[in-house]
């Protein structure tokens, strides 16, 4: 007996008609029709709104127009084919069929990851970012060992040098290098007394990174201020693409390079080359030291750019793994 799949959906008379006419072909052509409404799931209105009713027995697929002559021929060869396959195929056919028309726990497992995916990304974000502004609010509620734990996850995840993040509770949300030369603020030697900064491999600069701060300064958040801009912005895109459905596509891989990885690689680059005490390349890069707005507008172009570009391939690979099992769904409910 042939199993046949129907993709449809309520109020579509050309799908009532389709049904009609295998119902006739029932005695000819033996089957199980199994019917998929596409409006259960975004991915299927998609691909297949403007084509329904569609067919699908094995390899083969019918769209519409479909007239009685075409369906006969249509399930001839698929009657054709699978007679063939029983015949050469034996035992392992047999049990492919079986394993097609079955749902394992595994199967349970992938769809539901498959539908929930989005939330449980953003939720993992949301948790990730969210963490380190706990640290600054429990340093200022005097919980500072559980304050000190946050800090410590973190630290194998981020550099965490003072002069390079935002603080909470403090006269400013950011104590950059004198050497950054922003207007107008206090420089985190003045704010710390910690000297000789400028030099990557400086003693002191481990000092910088195990600076927390004080109640007049402020708490250091736990991630540092390119990082802050990339997970924000990473679940900002997050919740843009939920709000639309996910419906938004891939965003070009040249766009990506250009706009994502581009500006965040030259500021970062250039910075840490810049750093370095190599005469030989003093004169290509002179020293410079990245300003906390051009380290948050690179790190918010590479998160947000680099989900656009992520988010879009992850749906569609999410979506296969639901369409899958709906139409697997619906044939087993048939196969009872």
């Amino acid at each position: 007996m042939l199993t046949i799949t129907l993709y449809t959906r309520q109020g579509c008379h050309l799908c009532e008609d389709a049904k009609a006419d295998l119902n006739a072909l029932q005695e000819q052509f033996p089957h199980r029709l199994a019917e998929v409404d596409i409006s259960s799931d975004p991915a299927l209105t998609a691909k297949y709104d403007l084509e329904i009713p569609v067919i699908e027995v094995g390899p083969y697929a019918l769209k519409a127009p479909i007239t009685r002559q075409k369906l006969q021929m249509y399930l001839g060869a698929a009657k054709d084919r699978k007679n063939q396959l029983e015949k050469i195929g034996g035992a392992d056919y047999q049990a492919r069929v079986a394993k097609g028309q079955s749902i394992s726990a595994g199967d349970r497992v992938s769809f539901w990851i498959a539908r929930h995916y989005l939330l449980i990304l953003n939720l993992f974000i949301f948790f990730y970012i969210g963490l380190p502004f706990l640290a600054p609010v429990l340093m200022k509620a005097g919980m500072e060992t559980p304050a000190r734990a946050v800090y410590t996850i973190y630290k194998p995840l981020c550099h965490q040098f003072g002069f390079r993040s935002f603080f909470l509770f403090g006269e400013q949300p950011f104590y950059p290098l004198a050497e950054a030369n922003v207007a107008g603020v206090k420089t985190f030697e003045q704010a710390t007394s910690i000297p000789n900064l400028n030099d990557p491999l400086s003693v002191t600069r481990f000092q910088a990174r195990e600076y927390i701060g004080d109640a007049a300064i402020g708490y250091k958040i736990a991630l540092c201020e390119r990082d802050v801009a990339i997970y924000l912005s990473i679940l900002l895109f997050g919740l843009l693409f939920a709000a639309a459905g996910r419906r938004f596509k891939t965003l070009p891989f040249l766009l990506w390079l250009l706009i994502g990885i581009a500006p965040i690689g030259l500021d970062g680059f250039s910075q840490l080359f810049s750093q370095f005490n190599w005469t030989w390349l003093a004169s290509v890069v002179p020293y410079r030291e990245s300003t906390p707005y051009l380290r948050v507008l690179t790190g918010a172009l590479f998160g947000f750019m680099t989900a656009w570009f992520a988010y879009p391939n992850i749906e569609e690979s999410m979506s296969e793994t639901r369409q899958y099992y709906a139409k697997k769904s619906a044939i087993q409910q048939v196969s009872k």
